[in-house]
């Protein structure tokens, strides 16, 4: 049944552009930073045009056609009533008028295979992809594995814009597609950010830079970090390519902001600052985020680290190799959560003459930072979803309780998932 549920909405979807030929397809993938980047090209895209995205991850074979048809998912997938209600709305929307000028959708990818199989019945006019990084590694077991999943989008799309920082040139070979542009934080990108100001409370002032344009336009880009930048600059591209004017898109760039659980920056007890990255983990986004920490001009840091669930037989390497970029010099304390964290990366950071604490649960780990942490220190949370939920760490330090409602997985249903998870982990 899922197969032909499945198989329906994609003829759905092929019937869909169709119908509506002037509606445009723009998909993001990419080993992270998928989600921040889409409502990045979102957010600018607004400012001009008739924009349809789905905020979550609706990004899997069966959520994929529902987000580009504007169609919630069912509550009940295993009701046929359901399903024939979600068919009915499916093809009024083919027969209605066209209500977006362009959809932009993610294109999540668990194992090989996944990216390729959308290239069946979509064929977007811009693929944007973010970074080629160790992911779902107990799947695809080597790089060149991921290169060639993330990458395929470009050649069954019309254009592709391709991030040059977090994409190696090497995995080039892959690419079938000559219609590709980069972007990046480095000027060797086409489309590329100079950064003229930055502050960790405002993030950035500087200026955009466009192949098309003689000189480059003013724009602010109020995100923590270069690698947050990324994201906007790629949504700055996506605009130039669909015709936005240079004011349209430095509107749009000045309105993007982080996701929750995205390098987050919040008020935390003692005048503390929380750097909430707590969304998921990745051996690239950590070594960014921990960057960043550096530096920031403060009288205490500490990191506080989640296992990185998703890396299979890398997990060693990638665990000990993060491990070894805590710099004793910088960090008060490296407080991990998790076992992969605490048999590999905590004694990789103690070695390098770090003081290291673990703990099993995240809310144990956010009372012990309540213990140690001092007036105006910087914290940065750096976890994944899957058993780890740092979030509920960054509870216990917030200055507020109201901003607990910034925080990711707050639905009643994650926190019953919490809870029952702290409950037989405690």
């Amino acid at each position: 049944m899922k197969w032909f549920i499945q198989k329906k909405l994609e003829q759905f979807v092929v019937k869909y552009f169709a119908a509506h030929p002037d509606i445009k397809l723009v998909v993001v993938t990419g080993s992270v930073g998928k989600t921040s980047t889409k409502v990045a090209i979102g957010t600018v895209l607004v400012e001009r045009f008739r924009v349809r995205l789905h905020e979550g991850n609706h990004n899997t074979h069966m959520s994929t056609p529902l987000a580009i048809l504007g169609i919630e998912y069912p509550s009940n997938i295993r009701s046929i009533k359901s399903w024939i209600a979600v068919f009915k709305a499916a093809k009024e929307r083919i027969q209605l008028p066209s209500d977006v000028d362009i959809i932009v959708q993610e294109l999540g990818s668990d194992r090989i295979g996944e990216v390729p199989h959308f290239g069946t019945y979509l064929h977007p006019d811009i693929a944007v992809i973010t970074a080629v990084s160790p992911e779902h590694m107990e799947y695809f077991h080597e790089m060149d594995a991921v290169a060639r999943e993330e990458l395929e989008v470009a050649n069954f799309s019309k254009l592709a814009l391709i991030n040059r920082d977090d994409i190696d040139q090497k995995y080039a070979k892959y690419l079938t597609n000559g219609n590709v542009n980069t972007y990046g934080t480095s000027s060797i990108s086409e489309y590329h950010y100079i950064s003229q100001g930055y502050t960790a409370e405002n993030g950035h002032s500087g200026a955009f830079v466009a192949p098309e344009w003689q000189d480059p336009i003013t724009a602010d880009v109020h995100v923590l970090g270069e690698h947050t930048l990324r994201p906007a600059i790629a949504a700055g591209a996506v605009g130039v390519k669909l015709g936005m004017s240079a004011t349209e898109i430095a509107n749009g760039l000045s309105k993007i902001h982080p996701l929750p659980g995205r390098m987050n920056i919040l008020h935390g007890a003692m005048n503390t600052t929380i750097i909430d990255d707590t969304y998921n983990s990745s051996p690239l986004a950590v070594e960014a985020s921990l960057h960043e920490l550096y530096k920031l001009s403060v009288p205490q840091r500490i990191a506080v680290l989640g296992s990185m669930n998703e890396l299979g037989q890398t997990s060693q390497v990638e665990h000990e190799a993060l491990g070894k970029l805590c710099d004793p010099n910088g960090l008060a304390w490296v407080i991990t959560v998790g076992d992969e964290a605490e048999k590999y990366l905590a004694p990789a950071a103690r070695a390098r003459g770090c003081q290291v604490k673990s703990f099993k649960n995240a809310v144990q780990a956010g009372a012990f930072v309540r213990g140690v942490m001092e007036e105006g220190a910087a914290i940065l949370f750096k976890g994944s979803q899957g058993g780890i939920y740092l979030e509920e760490a960054v509870k216990v330090v917030l200055h507020s309780t109201s901003d607990e409602t910034k925080l990711v997985r707050q639905s009643i249903d994650w926190m019953v998932t919490k809870t029952a998870f702290f409950s037989a982990n405690n």
